[in-house]
């Protein structure tokens, strides 16, 4: 019964032994059980954390343009963590962060956006850096790549005004 339940998890998609050993408990399989069945499975390698990992940091990062931090998080919900979350992680440089991170502003920039309406620029600003900072990326970087890309937009640079806030510099 435990090995049915895991093929028919698998087959689905690819899961991690936590995935797998919560579902089997969620049946109702002793532990000792789940345990034995899971062994197996690794053995024969159709389970295999560091490769689900690697799958899912290549999945995340290009579908959904996430940071790795918040890869790492979703990898700890799934019971992957330490090593093998870090090795998977490498796959993924700061370069290609920041060019997923701009990627997004550019798609989400608003079309209209007037660089000389100071409050729709803010206001634009605010969106897209809380849509980053919800996709894990720190708001040093989300500011950085907000700026280049209303700068490469607009024309304009944006300079900071001494009180925090940006500007961009109009005639």
């Amino acid at each position: 019964m435990a090995r049915a339940i895991v093929l028919r998890q698998l087959t689905a998609s690819a899961k991690s032994r936590k995935q797998l050993e919560d579902k089997l408990a969620d049946r109702n399989v002793p532990e000792d059980v789940a345990r034995e069945v899971l062994d197996r499975f690794e053995e024969v390698d159709l389970v295999d954390d560091a490769q689900y990992a690697q799958l899912y940091v290549r999945s995340r990062a290009s579908s959904r343009k996430l940071s790795r931090s918040a890869i790492r998080r979703e990898l700890a919900t799934r019971g992957v963590t330490g090593e093998i979350a870090e090795s998977a992680l490498e796959q993924r440089t700061d370069e290609d962060e920041r060019e997923d991170a701009a990627e997004l502003v550019r798609r989400k920039l608003p079309a209209g956006l007037d660089p000389a309406d100071r409050a729709a620029r803010d206001k634009a600003v605010r969106r897209l850096v809380g849509m980053l900072g919800r996709k894990g990326y720190p708001p040093g970087l989300a500011f950085a790549v907000v700026k280049e890309e209303l700068e490469a937009r607009s024309g304009a640079p944006v300079q900071d005004d001494g009180n925090g806030e940006e500007h961009l510099d109009t005639p």
